[in-house]
């Protein structure tokens, strides 16, 4: 009998509305866990390509 796979992803498996979130410290507006972010989740600070490059322009 195969072993059961490791625990889950941090947010696969969830309904959206469960999904830990964040806040862009750019634009404020809430973002969740992506499937995207699955091994990264915990460094990802913005929620768009477009926030994280107003970021670095206004830095």
């Amino acid at each position: 009998m195969p072993a059961k796979a490791a625990k889950k992803a941090f947010g696969g498996g969830r309904k959206p509305s469960e999904r830990p979130s964040k806040i862009c410290p750019v634009c404020g507006l809430p973002f969740s866990w992506r499937k995207k972010w699955e091994r990264d989740w915990d460094s990802v600070k913005y929620c768009s390509d477009r926030c994280r490059a107003a970021a670095k322009a206004s830095a």
